[in-house]
């Protein structure tokens, strides 16, 4: 993240109807969240030694890097109602490894087929295929159990339970699995197959569900109101989609190195992108919209507590890779 983009995050900030006039330090507070939740995930899945091949290549996707902005986004949900980052980190890091899964899996060749990921190879280019969906399958269930271990920081059981089962529901077939499945269906269709609904339910549900279920595990696990998480969810809705009308834009705009993943994928595998669809001035137009809709959804919240949410939203819709 260049400090040129962290000095336009602090101008908005600085500028936005919803906020107050006081700087916000983007850079730093990202750098410290990321500490944190790095050494988080460390710990989850302590190193064993080589001998031990699913636990190294989940070790080896998991602290690969990355934006880490899902767990970053759950921790600042759990604080904005009320919540501290210890109570969030189990459910940050648990959302951050099934993150990690869906790339593993995503990157498969019976999926999108990718061999760069993080800015090296694959986990099926380094594991091997086999391998690489266990290590999906074992991260998967790791996060489910992580998630739990919030129970003994004195959070109430409904909390926990009900935290486990929005996550779910955000994963499964009525989240990313769906969109996953209407993603790959629409491979190779013509862009009158498939109009902005159709691709708009494919990206609700492959990019924004894991987000809107992030914010809302925050929140329910905060102690956050049924008002609040909705705001919350509709928040990260915007951003979902955003997240993903960028990621097509910068696919066909950026170089491999740039990115860290194979570029311009979606154009191999003929599959129908907002730039496909509305070009790539239009699908720009159509990120500031989600931007500003995004964060028009955190009207009413404490604008310092709110702060990461608004550069968050301003970073992921001005992101270069």
């Amino acid at each position: 993240m260049s400090r040129a983009m962290v000095r336009s995050e602090e101008i908005t900030l600085k500028g936005h109807e919803h906020e107050s006039n006081a700087t916000f330090n983007f850079e730093s507070y990202m750098v410290q969240k990321a500490i944190s939740i790095n050494q988080a995930l460390d710990a989850a899945i302590p190193f064993k030694g080589h001998h031990n091949k699913i636990q190294e290549a989940m070790r080896y996707s998991l602290l690969a890097g990355g934006k880490r902005a899902r767990p970053v986004l759950c921790i600042a949900a759990c604080e904005l109602v009320g919540g501290t980052e210890s109570i969030a980190m189990p459910a940050a890091c648990a959302i951050e490894m099934i993150h990690t899964m869906s790339l593993i899996h995503d990157d498969l060749p019976c999926m999108d087929n990718d061999d760069l990921r993080r800015g090296r190879p694959s986990s099926h280019k380094v594991f091997g295929e086999a391998v690489a969906v266990l290590t999906g399958d074992a991260l998967l269930a790791l996060a489910f159990d992580h998630i739990t271990s919030v129970s003994t920081m004195g959070v109430p059981p409904t909390r926990v339970v009900h935290a486990i089962k929005v996550l779910a529901k955000s994963v499964g077939h009525e989240g990313l699995a769906a969109g996953q499945v209407a993603d790959i269906s629409s491979e190779g269709l013509s862009v009158s197959d498939i109009g902005l609904e159709q691709l708009e339910f494919i990206h609700l549900h492959k990019t924004a569900a894991l987000f809107e279920g992030t914010v809302a595990v925050g929140a329910i696990l905060g102690g956050g109101s049924n008002e609040e998480i909705e705001k919350l969810r509709r928040f990260a809705r915007y951003i979902g989609l955003l997240f993903q009308v960028v990621d097509d834009i910068l696919d066909v705009t950026k170089s491999a190195q740039e990115l860290g993943k194979t570029a311009g994928k979606d154009l191999v595998a003929d599959k129908i992108t907002y730039p496909k669809l509305m070009g790539i001035d239009k699908s720009r137009e159509f990120a500031e919209k989600l931007n500003k809709e995004a964060q028009d959804s955190l009207s009413g919240f404490d604008s310092v507590k709110a702060a990461p949410l608004f550069a968050l939203a301003n970073c992921i819709a001005h992101r270069q890779n």
